[in-house]
């Protein structure tokens, strides 16, 4: 059992779930969406797609306002980001705001990993919680299919006499799978004699972190996904040519199962706010946003929607404006950043162990991790910020009196929020502060460089202007990678930093706001279909291995076939 600010028990997140009355997904998506029963495809009673030729008759409604729901650079005790993304829908349409919530899926490596769960805590959550942590409705299983489809081919291509003369040395193309696996790394296919294929080097990816993910995830149309898809790059022939998915002739294919996948899923919260919940990029590997499709579709189903993007305001948000924003003309009208009392006292140096203690001193030291974060947003993003602080029952009133008193010295307002345990009404101080913020706005949202800046220079940008850094520095074999996909003509490509969500630098164990360090690019890889460069910095990997004792641990099922453990 947890308890909130208040001291008020709150049960586990999986018994809260099951214990919730939900609306059958056909009921209110007529209600409170205006959408014919008939026009949906339902999954069940509580979840279904909303296809995408009733989306196009969408197209003519004015949009809603978005707000981006970002955060602290994350620490082991957890902050509570999408669990806020939740309960300000919540409080929103408790106000009487017609407002939705637009989140990304959750990928089973890190539900059986190291979350336990990722569709909000407490009071705030969307449901079913537990079809949303697991298969949902099949899009994961998708991407995977059509990834791995496209690596078929390409070994198959390469047996059947490689008439477009692949060198096999030079496939970038993973395989993929929707778990944590470190073993899968890096592999040798083709084994076992010549029925088998052409043995070369390989390796497999999770799918949050593949290309195919980047572009079901920005895809406007299926149009759009088919031509993103084949402008895949997967290798090159031995005349240094790219080779691309389409000239493989894999697109269509690969179109053909991902065409249910693109259409954005509608759940319900706890309180019955409609949620879109669509797509799931990592933010520390790929780019960290739900899909356009489910942004844009709840941007004309609704006055107001909630989205999130993925890690910290350094890390997904940056993604957020750089990267989807750039290719889909969305424009968020504020930003919120997620703050806890416990965050700040571990990046004011305090041990986990130790954060139930009380450190005034560790918060004030600590505040320079939100506030770089919060200037970013200001500064760098031009957007208006809040700080939603969530509490929790471990915190004093002086250490929360510090925050709320130190934030508005940077010329913020910060809110106390207990939405974990009061649901909507812990989190409406919070929403009206959002709107109020979005009434005195005013400028507009500015990127962190323009497009006619070389690859590099952009990589230094986000370093130096969001980071703090002093330089960025490139490996000899990602110095060349870099160059030879400017040679293409890859340049005006924006990029995706795959960097460690722990800090502001590429070591985790820097916390506060480290500056004048340098950032280290050890990989460089081309996602020409997605539209962007990916530079691999630190230690980061893209196949994410399980702790020691991982969550899966934890999860089991009874004989009445209950789920329990998930959170």
């Amino acid at each position: 059992m947890s308890t909130d600010a208040r001291t008020r028990p709150v049960p586990p997140d999986i018994e809260i779930a099951e214990a919730a009355e939900l609306v059958p997904i056909t009921r209110l998506a007529e209600e409170r969406l205006g959408i014919d029963p008939d026009v949906l495809v339902p999954y069940g009673r509580t979840k279904a797609k909303i296809p995408i030729d009733h989306l196009r008759t969408l197209e003519d409604r004015p949009d809603g306002r978005l707000v981006l729901v970002s955060a602290v650079s994350p620490t082991p005790a957890g902050e509570g980001k999408t669990t806020t993304s939740v309960g300000l829908a919540d409080a929103l349409a408790s106000l009487g705001k017609n407002a939705m919530v637009a989140l990304r899926e959750p990928s089973m490596g890190p539900v059986f990993g190291i979350k336990g769960g990722a569709a909000g805590g407490g009071y705030a959550q969307v449901v079913p919680m537990t079809d949303i942590n697991l298969s949902f409705t099949g899009d994961f299983a998708a991407v995977a299919a059509a990834n791995n489809l496209l690596s078929a081919i390409i070994d198959n291509h390469i047996h059947h006499g490689n008439a477009l003369d692949i060198d096999p040395r030079t496939v970038t193309w993973k395989r993929v799978v929707d778990l944590n696996d470190r073993a899968l790394r890096d592999v040798v296919v083709g084994l076992g004699g010549v029925a088998n294929g052409v043995p070369r080097e390989d390796g497999f990816d999770i799918v949050v972190a593949s290309e195919v993910m980047a572009v079901l995830c920005l895809a406007t149309s299926l149009a759009d996904l088919r031509e993103r898809l084949g402008s895949v790059v997967v290798g090159y022939t031995r005349a240094k040519e790219p080779v691309r998915a389409r000239d493989l002739e894999a697109h269509g294919a690969m179109t053909v199962i991902l065409r249910d996948a693109l259409a954005p899923n509608l759940v319900q919260t706890l309180e019955h706010t409609p949620a879109m919940i669509h797509g799931g990029p990592f933010a520390n590997i790929a780019h960290g946003c739900n899909s356009v499709m489910a942004t844009r579709a709840a941007l004309k189903l609704a006055d107001w929607v909630v989205t999130e993007a993925g890690f910290g305001a350094d890390l997904g948000a940056e993604k957020f404006v750089d990267i989807k924003c750039r290719a889909s003309g969305l424009r968020p009208s504020a930003v919120v950043v997620v703050a806890t009392v416990r965050a700040l006292k571990y990046h004011g140096g305090v041990a986990v162990s130790d954060l139930g203690t009380e450190s005034v001193e560790a918060v004030e030291e600590g505040m320079s991790n939100l506030r770089r974060h919060l200037r970013n947003v200001r500064d760098v993003y031009g957007l208006p910020a809040v700080v939603a602080l969530n509490r929790f029952p471990s915190d004093t009133d002086a250490e929360v009196s510090t925050v709320l008193r130190l934030v508005e010295a940077e010329g913020f307002t910060a809110f106390e929020a207990t939405h974990h345990a009061d649901g909507a009404a812990g989190a409406q101080e919070l929403a009206r502060g959002v709107l109020d913020a979005v009434e005195r706005a005013t400028g507009e949202m500015t990127f962190v460089y323009p497009d006619t800046l070389s690859l590099a220079e952009k990589a230094e940008a986000v370093a130096i202007r969001v980071y703090g850094a002093a330089a960025v520095t490139f490996e000899g074999k990602a110095a060349k990678r870099l160059a030879a996909i400017e040679a293409e003509g890859y340049g005006h490509l924006p990029v995706c930093m795959a960097k460690t969500q722990s800090s502001f630098s590429t070591d985790p164990t820097l916390r506060g706001a480290p500056e004048g360090h340098t950032v280290h690019v050890r990989e460089v890889r081309l996602a020409a279909g997605a539209g962007f460069v990916v530079m691999v910095t630190g230690d980061i990997m893209t196949m994410p291995g399980l702790p020691k004792v991982p969550a899966s641990a934890r999860i089991d099922i009874d004989e009445d076939g209950r789920v329990v453990g998930l959170s």
